[in-house]
């Protein structure tokens, strides 16, 4: 992976407030070009050794590889969950000129 590929990275947050600021810190600090809020997702997962349902924002982050560790950093000190979700994947294709704009979004 090259750091000019474009990743699109999933988190989850507790509620809109916590992913809006999340939203706001990562594209106004250059770590993300855009992040999208996808609001009334419903997780299950076990936590703690228990079966757990809650409600949930998805957010959709289009970032870069070279940008990724600094988002990582970033998120991980702004989020509210003891372990929050992050996962990255790499963009395989895409329309070229939004990909072009992603990476312009968060070069330095």
């Amino acid at each position: 992976m090259s750091d000019d590929d474009v990743l699109l990275c999933f988190c989850t947050c507790p509620d809109a407030a916590s992913a809006g600021r999340l939203a706001e810190a990562l594209v106004g600090e250059a770590l993300a070009a855009c992040v999208n809020r996808l609001p009334g997702v419903r997780s299950t997962y076990r936590w703690q050794g228990d079966v757990v349902t809650d409600s949930e924002e998805l957010l959709l982050i289009k970032t870069t590889a070279a940008r990724f560790e600094a988002l990582r950093t970033r998120l991980l000190a702004l989020h509210p969950y003891e372990l929050p979700e992050l996962v990255a994947v790499p963009v395989e294709r895409g329309h070229a000129a939004y990909l072009d704009w992603v990476r312009a979004g968060v070069a330095g």
